[in-house]
C-alpha cells in the first residue's frame, strides 16, 4: 500500500467530511496552508502537545495553532480564565480592566511597547502599523524584504514568493504594489540604495527572524537596519506576529537588542484565541489619539477600529497566556528542545544519504529535502547559510514535500506540511515526544525511499 492509499485508508471519516465542505467552501478548506492533497484530516480535539483526528488518529501537534499555542492545547489556568469570563459576558461594547492588564503586561514586557492598540489579526496589525508610520511621516512608501510575509492585505502580498514582481494574489492593484520597495534580505546596502533614490519613504517593515527563520538570521543586519532608520528619519516597523514572546519573554527585539518605533504582535498574545496588536513609542501611536482639537481629530488622527479589539473573553486568554511566559521559562525549555530536534532530523537525513537539511533557530525547525544547494554540508542545523531559499523552495519538488507530510502524518506528527514545512514546538512536549518526531521521520524517509520519491 502507497503512502497516499494508507492516508486515504485510515481517514474515511475525514474524506466524507470534506467531500461536504467542497460543497459550501472553496476547496473544502478554511486558510489556505490547510490544503493537503488529497484531503485535508479534521480535527475533534486537542489536548497537551497532542490532537486527535475523527478517525481516532493521534498526532503530535508540531504545528502548535500556527505557531501561536506555545504552551500546548487547553493550559488549565487559562481554560480557567476564559471559562470565567464567558460566565460574565462575551462581548461589552464598553472597555474592561483585563484589556488593561494585559496591556500594562505587554508595556511591561516588550522594549517598543510605549502604548497598544488591539486588533484581531496579524494581518489588521500590519495594516494599521503602516497607516501610522505614513501618518507620522507624511511619506507614502514602505521598504520590505524579498521573502518576508506580513498578511493578506493589498501591499502585505507585495515580494513574498518568486518571481517577486509579481503579488502571491490576484486582485491587488497596480497602485499597491507601487508603493512597496523590496530589497533583499540582509541586503542593508540595497535598503540605503532605495532611501537615496527615493525621497517618500515612510517606513521599514521587517521580520526579525526572516519570517520563522525561513531565511537566514543575522543580528548584525537588523542592528544596522535600525542604524540606518535611526539615522534617515524613517519608522522601522518589527513585524513579531510570530516572534513576539514564542523565542523569550521580550521578543526577537530582546534577543537581538534592538528597539523598533512599532512592533505588531498576534497568535502567542491571545493564547491560541484571535487577538493582535500594534504597539510602539507614545509620540507615533498618539496619533491614534482624541483630543479636544475637533478639526484635528478629523484630518490628523489615524482612526483605530474593530468590533471584536480588545474582547474580554480573549484579553482574558491573552493576560493568563503571559503571565506563564513572563518569566521565560517555557521558552529556554521548547528552544532547546528544538535544538534536540534539528540534531537528530539531520541526523537522520545524513543516515539516509538524502540531499537536505533541517535548520532552524530556538523552538523553530523547518526541513528542505531534495533541494539542489550549494549551501547544503555548511548547514549547522541552527542557521541557514541560503541567500534566498524562498527562491530555492519554490523550485524544489513539491510531490516530496507532500508525501513527507503524509507520511508523516501516517507515523503520527503534524506539522505545517501543506505549507512552509515548518515546525514549531511547544511547551507540552517531553524530550520523549522528540525522539519520537525523530524516529517518525526516520520512518517517514524509509517509505518516501521505498516510493523512490526521495
Amino acid at each position: 500500500m502507497t503512502i497516499e492509499e494508507e492516508y486515504q485508508e485510515t481517514r474515511k471519516k475525514s474524506k466524507s467530511l470534506y467531500d461536504r465542505a467542497g460543497k459550501v467552501m472553496p476547496s473544502g478548506i478554511e486558510h489556505d496552508s490547510r490544503f493537503i492533497r488529497p484531503f485535508p484530516f479534521y480535527v475533534e480535539r486537542g489536548q497537551g502537545a497532542r490532537k486527535w483526528d475523527i478517525d481516532g488518529n493521534e498526532l503530535i501537534d508540531l504545528w502548535s495553532g500556527h505557531g501561536a499555542l506555545v504552551l500546548g492545547h487547553n493550559p488549565p489556568s487559562v481554560v480557567a480564565a476564559v471559562s470565567q469570563q464567558i460566565k460574565r459576558g462575551f462581548h461589552y461594547s464598553s472597555c474592561h480592566e483585563l484589556s488593561l492588564k494585559l496591556a500594562e503586561l505587554i508595556v511591561e514586557l516588550l522594549p517598543s511597547a510605549e502604548e497598544v492598540r488591539y486588533m484581531q489579526s496579524g494581518t489588521e496589525a500590519n495594516m494599521l502599523a503602516i497607516r501610522l508610520a505614513r501618518a507620522y511621516t507624511g511619506k507614502n512608501k514602505v521598504i520590505k524584504f524579498r521573502g518576508h510575509f506580513h498578511g493578506y492585505w493589498n501591499e502585505g502580498v507585495v515580494g513574498v514568493r518568486p518571481p517577486y514582481e509579481a503579488p502571491m494574489s490576484i486582485g491587488v492593484p497596480k497602485e499597491s504594489m507601487c508603493n512597496v520597495l523590496l530589497a533583499d534580505h540582509n541586503n542593508s546596502e540595497e535598503v540605503l540604495r532605495l532611501i537615496r533614490e527615493n525621497d517618500d519613504i515612510a517606513c521599514v517593515i521587517m521580520d526579525p527572524t526572516g519570517h520563522a527563520f525561513i531565511l537566514p538570521f543575522n543580528p548584525e543586519f537588523i542592528k544596522e537596519i535600525r542604524r540606518i532608520t535611526e539615522d534617515k528619519g524613517i519608522v522601522l516597523i518589527f513585524d513579531e506576529v510570530i516572534s513576539g514572546f514564542r523565542y523569550g519573554p521580550h521578543g526577537v527585539q530582546g534577543i537581538v537588542g534592538v528597539t523598533p518605533d512599532l512592533t505588531t504582535l498576534a497568535k502567542t498574545i491571545g493564547g491560541g484565541l484571535p487577538l493582535s496588536a500594534v504597539v510602539g513609542k507614545r509620540h507615533i501611536m498618539e496619533l491614534i489619539s482624541f483630543t479636544d482639537d475637533q478639526e484635528r481629530n478629523r484630518y490628523r488622527r489615524v482612526i483605530s477600529q474593530g468590533t471584536h479589539s480588545g474582547n474580554p473573553v480573549v484579553s482574558a486568554a491573552g493576560l493568563a497566556y503571559l503571565r506563564l511566559l513572563a518569566d521565560g521559562e517555557p521558552q529556554r525549555y521548547i528552544n532547546k528542545l528544538g535544538t534536540m530536534l534539528r540534531k537528530g532530523m539531520n541526523e537522520v537525513i545524513k543516515k539516509h544519504d538524502i540531499s537536505g537539511c533541517v535548520h532552524g533557530r530556538f523552538s523553530t525547525a523547518r526541513s528542505f529535502l531534495s533541494h539542489d544547494c550549494p549551501y547544503l554540508g555548511k548547514c549547522d542545523g541552527e542557521n541557514c547559510h541560503c541567500p534566498d531559499l524562498a527562491k530555492l523552495d519554490a523550485g524544489s519538488p513539491l510531490k516530496v514535500r507532500r508525501k513527507l507530510h503524509l507520511a508523516m502524518l501516517l507515523n503520527g506528527v503534524d506539522y505545517s506540511g501543506g505549507g512552509t514545512g515548518t515546525m514549531f514546538l511547544n511547551a507540552a512536549l517531553t524530550e520523549k515526544d522528540i525522539e519520537k518526531v525523530i524516529h517518525a521521520f526516520d520512518q517517514s524517509l524509509t517509505r518516501l525511499k521505498m516510493e523512490k520519491v526521495a
